[in-house]
């Protein structure tokens, strides 16, 4: 197929996209990805303005914790939390109590959603029975916040335990491209990934399911990945950028550039014009000077406050102040619900 010209492919998504509501194809966000820097205004621009015709100003807050932190068997070689590196991440378990409190801290932010987040290959049958537990004790301390979960790889009867337990929405990344994937993970393969996210569309879950950029991709495979979760039709897609770890293969990676970030973002704003897109893990140190702010004036329509499992984000408090700031309203628990 042949490219359309730089100068072609924004008016073309104008149409396309913020006219009909219907996502770039692969070659089109290709060409999206390839437009020069002079042209990232107009195109943060234009993904602002999908973003606010498919999606609404509304912005979803959610906030994440680890149950059982570190000792995972698979080796993705970006984690920190896999058993197989020398990182300084060890195994550990996360209190019920202590669960609790972080789902009152969240709430408390103005959040509507709380991630409960394993670093495992699949649950066991140890693993479901905490998260029966937690749930149980948050719905007991009076909190009605939204309950999603991050567990691995699932079966059946799994996807159908967490939906008796209501868990509402199940995240699962792919991570990055299918072509990509053999060199970032091999004690599991991308279609085991997206089997389990199957199940858990058919289930009447909401599917949360993104990746990290910066971790050797090709941009032809960062358009592969974009029109890949875009027929998913997911709910949600969180944008990470790789965050090098200490004692991972990828510890000396270089840091995605900010406008390569958010060029990517509008990117895939562009692919997926009616989907949550949400800014997490990376994005503080990937934007640096630029700020979360461009992006969530350039597709950007969710948000993960505090911290990011075994790294560091910004305070609650900082983002919900950018967001009055930019009189983008937050999400209403009552309309998640």
């Amino acid at each position: 197929m042949t490219a359309v010209p730089d100068t072609d492919v924004l008016t073309l998504a104008r149409e396309q996209v913020l006219e009909n509501g219907v996502g770039l194809g692969e070659q089109q966000v290709l060409d999206v990805l390839r437009l020069p820097d002079e042209r990232l205004p107009d195109l943060l621009a234009l993904a602002h303005e999908v973003r606010m015709r498919w999606c609404g100003p509304e912005v979803e807050v959610e906030g994440i914790i680890s149950l059982k932190t570190g000792g995972c068997p698979e080796d993705c070689h970006f984690c920190s939390q896999s058993g197989r590196f020398p990182t300084p991440v060890r195994s550990a378990w996360l209190d019920i109590p202590n669960l609790v409190k972080a789902a009152r801290q969240t709430a408390e932010t103005g959040a509507t959603e709380f991630c409960i987040v394993a670093a495992v290959r699949g649950p066991d049958k140890r693993l479901l029975s905490q998260v029966r537990e937690g749930v149980r004790a948050i719905r007991e301390d009076g909190n009605d916040i939204q309950i999603a979960c991050s567990l691995g790889m699932l079966t059946q009867e799994q996807v159908d335990e967490l939906v008796d337990m209501g868990v509402h929405r199940y995240n699962h990344n792919l991570e990055t491209a299918r072509s990509h994937f053999p060199s970032v993970v091999t004690t599991h393969t991308w279609e085991e990934r997206w089997e389990t996210l199957r199940m858990v569309a058919d289930a009447g879950m909401e599917v949360c399911c993104g990746g990290i950029i910066g971790m050797g991709e090709t941009v032809e495979q960062r358009a592969e990945f974009a029109v890949q979760l875009a027929s998913l039709n997911p709910d949600e897609v969180p944008m990470n950028f790789l965050i090098p770890q200490p004692g991972t293969p990828y510890e000396h990676y270089e840091i995605v550039e900010g406008r390569d970030a958010l060029r990517t973002v509008a990117a895939f704003r562009l692919a997926m014009p009616r989907t949550m897109l949400r800014f997490a893990g990376g994005r503080e140190l990937t934007l640096g000077d630029l700020g979360a702010e461009q992006g969530m004036l350039g597709g950007i329509n969710a948000i993960i406050v505090g911290n990011y499992l075994t790294n560091l984000g910004r305070p609650a408090s900082a983002d919900l102040e950018m967001l009055d700031e930019l009189k983008m309203p937050i999400k209403a628990l009552s309309d998640s619900l």
